[in-house]
């Protein structure tokens, strides 16, 4: 006899929120772990007073009211704003490109200087861009591309530009108005009491095994629910039977400094190749923490291998291609699969939690 209703492999977001409706349904969840706490890459843990976003900075940002509410209706939100700026070789430039990003590259100060300089610079590139340095510049320019595009971009995938497919950079964001706000959603803001508290509501209710892998014993763990929802990577789930996807994967580096305030702002993209990392996060300028001390973390792209984790799906033609079989695979089973991982596919949150409550309309 089965002892659960659903069995959640993967503790993060869309598990989260399907935990969560399931229970409002009344049905009973078992959730299976692979590591040694729930939230996936959305967990926080408090530190010196400060709530250190683990796997990275993540900023909750939505258009979506429907969204919006059912997040804060698990818990309330800050007004936080993402600004964040772009330090190249000491210069510091507002991110998105924004007039205070091209009036400090240009020297100017009225839109129309700056669109003439960009377009200027745009028609270097004749016909179809071939590569990314060719998309980038045909877009903004080679001045912003050489400065703030090219060497974080070779970093980020560990290729060079000119080898890296032009369809990575469809669009840029380019403003002629002197806003910093990075995103153009109507809400955005870090939950008050950290993601790990969201995530601890989300998940109450259901029983938890952490450091438990579910594919050492597939089988044996399918028994013991009636229906199972898969997060976790979908090639790995059917035993790479079709070839591995490729991920782009993260380390960090995480220091604690006796001073109130490091870099001022709370995300910082380095752009020079030289620097190894991306970016640095100061994490008590998301919630505006009180603390004698300050948190940063330097953040590096890396190439996933065993013991990482898998963050950017690398959708290049070869690797969709592979996905797709994965795909047919799993519509002709019954297991539900949901998620970034599963799906081969970089949701933001607001993205994950629109297709978790479209799954709970479905089924309950």
């Amino acid at each position: 006899m089965k002892k659960y209703d659903f069995l959640i492999v993967g503790s993060g977001l869309f598990g989260g929120v399907f935990a969560y409706m399931a229970k409002k349904a009344g049905k009973s969840c078992l959730v299976i772990e692979k590591r040694s706490h729930i939230g996936g890459n959305i967990y926080t843990e408090k530190r010196e007073g400060i709530d250190v976003h683990k796997y990275g900075a993540h900023i909750f940002h939505t258009s979506n009211k429907k969204v919006w509410d059912f997040v804060n209706e698990i818990t309330p939100f800050n007004n936080f704003i993402n600004s964040p700026v772009a330090n190249y070789k000491g210069e510091i430039y507002n991110l998105p490109f924004n007039m205070n990003t091209f009036s400090r590259m240009f020297g100017i100060s009225t839109p129309e200087e700056a669109a003439e300089i960009i377009e200027k610079q745009r028609t270097e590139i004749k016909g179809d861009p071939k590569n990314l340095e060719e998309q980038a510049i045909s877009l903004v320019g080679r001045d912003i591309y050489t400065k703030l595009i090219k060497g974080y971009t070779e970093k980020q995938w560990g290729r060079d530009c000119k080898n890296l497919p032009a369809f990575i950079i469809k669009r840029l964001p380019v403003r002629f108005t002197y806003d910093n706000n990075y995103f153009n959603d109507r809400y955005q803001g870090i939950p008050e009491k950290g993601y790990t508290h969201l995530i601890e509501k989300l998940y109450s209710g259901a029983d938890i095994m952490v450091n438990t892998d579910f594919l050492f014993d597939k089988e044996k763990y399918l028994k013991l629910a009636e229906n199972c929802l898969y997060t976790g990577p979908i090639d790995a789930f059917f035993d790479y039977k079709y070839g591995k996807l490729e991920y782009r994967s993260l380390r960090f580096e995480n220091e604690v400094l006796d001073r109130q305030n490091y870099q001022g702002v709370a995300v910082m993209n380095f752009t020079e190749r030289e620097i190894p990392y991306t970016r640095i996060i100061e994490h008590k300028h998301f919630a505006n923490a009180k603390s004698e001390k300050t948190i940063i973390t330097k953040e590096y792209p890396a190439t996933l291998a065993e013991g990482k984790e898998p963050y950017y799906p690398v959708n290049d033609e070869r690797n969709n291609e592979i996905y797709k079989k994965y795909e047919r695979e799993a519509a002709g089973c019954d297991v539900m699969f949901g998620g970034r991982l599963a799906n081969y596919k970089y949701f933001d949150m607001d993205d994950t939690v629109e297709a978790a409550l479209e799954l709970c309309d479905r089924i309950f």
